[in-house]
C-alpha cells in the first residue's frame, strides 16, 4: 500500500499524454518533410508546449 497520493492526478496525466502524442506527431511529420533532426526536435518541443497549454485550457 502506498500511504502517499499519486504523483500526478488523472487530469494532469491525460494532458501530458496528449502533449506527448502531439509532439511525436509533429516530430515525425517534420522529419518526413526532410528537415534536419534538430529541427524535428524543435518542432516536437513547440508542439508539446502548445498542446499542453491548449489541453490545459479546454479540459476541466
Amino acid at each position: 500500500m502506498n500511504p502517499q497520493g499519486p504523483l500526478l492526478g488523472q487530469r494532469a496525466a491525460v494532458i501530458f499524454l496528449l502533449g506527448v502524442l502531439v509532439a511525436v506527431a509533429a516530430g515525425v511529420l517534420t522529419f518526413l518533410s526532410g528537415t534536419a533532426p534538430a529541427g524535428c526536435f524543435l518542432a516536437a518541443g513547440g508542439g508539446f508546449v502548445g498542446a499542453v497549454l491548449f489541453f490545459h485550457t479546454i479540459i476541466e
